[in-house]
């Protein structure tokens, strides 16, 4: 039994059977990394800008797509894939670098759509028309937030305020465009309050999906220099799955869950141990939901029943993604 939306189920749902991201690199950069902004990057962000390193290694974007769409296809029997441009900010820099890497994605066989990481302040009027125009239905923004105190976002070195990622996302909902949402728990200077707090501020913006990230260190990050010069606490699993389920009880129950824990690269992981293994976490989510007979969207509608759709089989409500 799913006791939130998760992301399987509405792909299921979408498309009618599994699909699979592909992970690709396009040679995009950061404007936190290249100078115009910084040149250290976020906090947390390792060398890679959480990417595969493939274009670097000579693979173009149809000989990642191959090597990928052969592994899982052969792995999970996948029919359909999205392209998932997730190395540093995938709309930075000139239109016309976006413009051509999109002409040469919407032509990979079997595309089922598009995810795109990238950051609120890299998304202008121009960028969000060109997205939206594109012949492909499914369309989604990876937006980075992490936290919707301005005070925080300054001290991780983001480089924009939450005010500009609920900008990007109204402009981006208006155009049809899907915005997921990232956020962080466990940052510096933050508590389990100021994680729902930013829960509650992207429950309010026409999001149509949420990454929830428990934070962990990375070797040779900003981040790390931080953790040791002033070492602050780091959630336990156990915290963090407290907070997890306290944050879906309090998400829109049509909100898209991509992804509840992360983990770190094997090698990258500094603190905390726990991190390494999110297959605990995971499970600890579900059994605390079921545990509590609790699901996504109760805390905002308490006397109605679970969503039955939540499910992958069952229909989505008339006028629910329409």
């Amino acid at each position: 039994m799913n006791r939130f939306h998760g992301l399987s189920a509405y792909l299921k749902r979408r498309f009618g059977g599994r699909v699979h991201k592909i992970p690709l690199d396009a040679g995009f950069t950061c404007p936190n990394r290249d100078g115009s902004l910084s040149t250290r990057g976020c906090a947390f962000c390792d060398a890679k800008g959480a990417g595969t390193g493939l274009l670097a290694g000579g693979a173009d974007l149809a000989a990642q797509w191959e090597k990928w769409r052969t592994q899982l296809g052969d792995k999970y029997g996948a029919q359909l894939f999205l392209a998932y441009l997730q190395s540093y900010s995938n709309t930075y820099g000139p239109i016309e670098h976006l413009r051509a890497t999109l002409e040469r994605i919407t032509p990979l066989p079997q595309l089922a759509g598009i995810c795109i990481g990238t950051r609120p302040d890299c998304l202008d009027d121009a960028k969000l028309d060109l997205l939206a125009d594109q012949p492909i239905q499914e369309i989604w923004l990876d937006l980075g937030l992490q936290s919707a105190r301005n005070d925080t976002l300054a001290r991780i070195n983001r480089g924009h305020t939450a005010e500009t990622f609920a900008a990007a996302t109204r402009a981006a909902a208006e155009r049809g465009l899907k915005v997921c949402a990232h956020l962080i728990m466990g940052l510096p200077g933050e508590d389990e309050e100021d994680f729902l707090a930013s829960v509650d501020y992207v429950n309010a913006l026409p999001i149509h999906g949420i990454k929830l990230h428990n934070l962990f260190i990375c070797p040779g990050t900003p981040l790390e220099d931080m953790w040791r010069t002033s070492p602050f606490p780091l959630p336990s699993r156990g915290e963090y799955i407290e907070a997890v389920v306290f944050a879906l009880e309090h998400l829109r129950p049509e909100i898209v869950v991509h992804r509840i824990v992360s983990d770190p690269e094997s090698g990258q992981l500094v603190a905390p141990e726990w991190a390494a293994m999110k297959r605990p976490t995971m499970n600890g989510v579900t059994t605390a939901l079921a545990r509590l007979d609790t699901w996504q969207g109760r805390a905002l509608a308490p006397d109605r029943p679970m969503p039955e759709w939540f499910e992958h089989d069952v229909p989505y409500p008339q006028g629910l993604f329409a």
